[in-house]
């Protein structure tokens, strides 16, 4: 205080003393100018000084002085500059990982052109056994029907299968996300397995009017040696050829235990048979644990999240459920995203039904022949169903 206040006395008309810096500053600008701060800590300082009271004509000449402080001048408005959350897209995550450890078969061809796409070349031909007839609708030169599709209604023939040699190559985005609404699935390719073939969905006939699986029927009759053939609409691999690519192409309709046959171990999990056309990729109908998926756990395309041999981790894929012959043992939408351009070309690698199909179907009446014929020179199937041996003599 007294480096503050040199003296201080009861004399009504004596002042105290400051300091030189201050005084001047008092005679330059007549009022003090300095901080509140400083007026607060020389209030303090008179006061106690004074024991809190004093003569109260110096104290009024005190406060006039001292504690007059100019009025605050507003300075500019501080700008603010809003904080704003970055703008963030959604992870993308490669399933080719995954792809890369599936058993494609060894005709197909199977390229990574980026991290996000997969082009598969196939044939369309499996690499396990077909059988050697099958039940079609009328095809070429093939007219005789002998059996009739008991849900559909279509009429069939007997017809060889003859394998095409077309190959067709697709490619996958393999960083497939869930769209916000699903696409439903087309009478035609859906997806690739890695046997070689085309996936369709459950349905047979123009306006999917029928479940393939249910549809199925056979057909015994004696080749040209006298062996006994059974042709069936539906083989043992729940598939069938084409008919509209004049059965020179093959697809299943459902699970194909052909194919889980060589990547199953019996009591062990389903692995990779193949991918759908919005990317996701397709199973069997086992868990990572070897048990049976139940259908009330997959949603309305047949897709479920979860771990998986090849994505431990957890995926989301399609199941194709064992012993089920209705609509639901194939897929019956994408929940991923299929553009139009996909769903044509998909279309044009076949569909189940030919352009004649609702002509080719059995007139209500039509007497079939009999079940056992013979198949061959002298036979007595018509000229026009032989093609010199049947392929069978």
């Amino acid at each position: 205080m007294q480096s503050m206040v040199n003296t201080f006395t009861d004399t009504p008309h004596q002042e105290f003393n400051v300091p030189t810096s201050i005084r001047h500053r008092l005679h330059s600008t007549r009022q003090f100018a300095c901080s509140s701060t400083l007026s607060s800590m020389l209030l303090t300082a008179t006061l106690a000084a004074c024991g809190g009271g004093g003569d109260s004509t110096t104290l009024a000449a005190a406060t006039t002085s001292v504690i007059t402080t100019p009025s605050a001048t507003p300075g500019p408005t501080p700008v603010t500059t809003p904080v704003t959350s970055p703008v963030t897209t959604p992870a993308v995550t490669s399933l080719a990982a995954g792809y890369k450890l599936a058993k494609w078969a060894a005709q197909m061809s199977v390229t990574y052109p980026t991290e996000c796409s997969m082009t598969i070349v196939s044939n369309g031909q499996p690499n396990h056994a077909l059988d050697a007839y099958y039940l079609q609708p009328p095809i070429g030169s093939y007219t005789t029907v002998v059996a009739t599709a008991p849900q559909s209604g279509m009429a069939l023939v007997v017809v060889p299968y003859t394998a095409g040699t077309v190959s067709t190559p697709m490619t996958f985005n393999i960083c497939p996300t869930k769209a916000s609404t699903t696409t439903a699935t087309t009478g035609g390719n859906i997806g690739i397995m890695i046997s070689g073939p085309a996936l369709f969905n459950a349905t047979e006939g123009q306006n999917g009017r029928a479940a393939a699986l249910t549809d199925n029927v056979s057909y015994s009759f004696k080749d040209g040696s006298g062996s006994t053939q059974t042709a069936y609409f539906i083989d043992s691999c729940n598939g069938h050829p084409t008919p509209n690519l004049r059965g020179s192409s093959y697809h299943y309709h459902g699970l194909p235990p052909c194919v889980t046959a060589q990547v199953d171990t019996a009591g062990g999990p389903s692995h990779i048979i193949g991918i759908a056309a919005d990317g996701f990729p397709i199973y069997g109908n086992k868990d990572l644990n070897g048990n049976a998926v139940p259908l009330a756990q997959l949603d309305a395309c047949n897709g479920i999240t979860s771990a998986t041999p090849e994505f431990p981790g957890g995926v989301y894929h399609y199941v194709l459920p064992e012993g089920v012959t209705g609509f639901q043992s194939s897929l019956r939408c994408y929940s991923g995203t299929v553009t139009p351009m996909q769903m044509a070309a998909l279309k044009s690698q076949g569909i189940c039904e030919t352009a004649g199909e609702t002509a080719g179907k059995a007139p209500a009446g039509t007497k079939l022949p009999r079940r056992t014929w013979a198949v061959g020179p002298g036979s007595t199937m018509s000229a026009k169903d032989r093609r010199a041996d049947f392929r069978a003599a």
